[in-house]
């Protein structure tokens, strides 16, 4: 299980386990995080988890919130990121997520921005996912990703729902050509604070969403908005300069 180990100063002040879907934190007393000084707004922040998996919203609040020195409205929360408000230091730790797996291939959820107040059981209802893939998953800078064709990690949710559509994959059109197979619920593609998108596999079919970064999901060379797209066969998906094609496996 995830924590946040609170401090102000350097002095930590408690430990608070990531125990609820859905954890506020604000000034008011109603928060499950409530942090009692005036730079923090009466609802300042939110953090929704699915599984394993944690993200942060900022709520609107007067003076903000950042991860790492950098300003945020959403973020994916990784191991060792340290939430500022205010004067106060939110440090999230998740053991689970400390270590690495073969071929790139690491085990992450991610939720569509505008789902981040809702419960898990709510986001299964809407019977639609997000999918995140982004050129610098890799690591590299943007002039990097235009001289270099490569291909972007890919991240699987961990849990496949019953009654699901027939098998499709994705292939990256350049690098390596790497492909992988849309077996999860949820799988998502790019890298946490630089562009997010995820694919969910539902029984209706196969939807993609932007979850994060200034671009959106380009789909047949049309770009996205922030609603989920329904995806066809041999439709070709670019993010962050990655063009990667779908289809359905015969």
């Amino acid at each position: 299980m995830a924590k946040l180990i609170l401090s102000m100063d350097g002095l930590v002040l408690k430990d608070i386990s990531v125990s609820k879907e859905r954890m506020s934190i604000g000034r008011k007393s109603h928060n499950d995080i409530q942090i009692d000084n005036l730079a923090i707004s009466g609802e300042h922040a939110v953090i929704v988890t699915l599984l394993n998996d944690s993200f942060l919203e900022d709520l609107g609040s007067t003076n903000g919130t950042a991860v790492n020195g950098q300003s945020i409205k959403r973020h994916f929360l990784q191991d060792g990121d340290v939430i500022e408000l205010g004067k106060y230091k939110l440090k999230y730790v998740n053991e689970a997520v400390q270590q690495t797996t073969p071929a790139d291939f690491e085990k992450t959820v991610v939720l569509r921005p505008d789902m981040l107040r809702q419960t898990v059981a709510q986001v299964e209802s809407k019977g639609f996912g997000d999918t995140q893939v982004g050129a610098a998953a890799l690591g590299l800078g943007a002039a990097d990703a235009a001289a270099t064709p490569v291909a972007p990690v890919f991240a699987e949710a961990a849990h496949v729902a019953p009654a699901q559509p027939p098998m499709a994959a994705i292939q990256v059109l350049s690098g390596s050509g790497k492909t992988l197979d849309l077996v999860k619920s949820l799988t998502t593609l790019g890298k946490p604070g630089v562009q997010v998108a995820v694919i969910a596999r539902r029984p209706q079919g196969y939807f993609i969403t932007h979850v994060e970064g200034a671009g959106f999901p380009v789909v047949n060379g049309k770009t996205l908005d922030a609603q989920a797209h329904a995806l066809a066969d041999h439709d070709v998906i670019e993010i962050a300069g990655v063009k990667m094609e779908f289809f359905f496996k015969s």
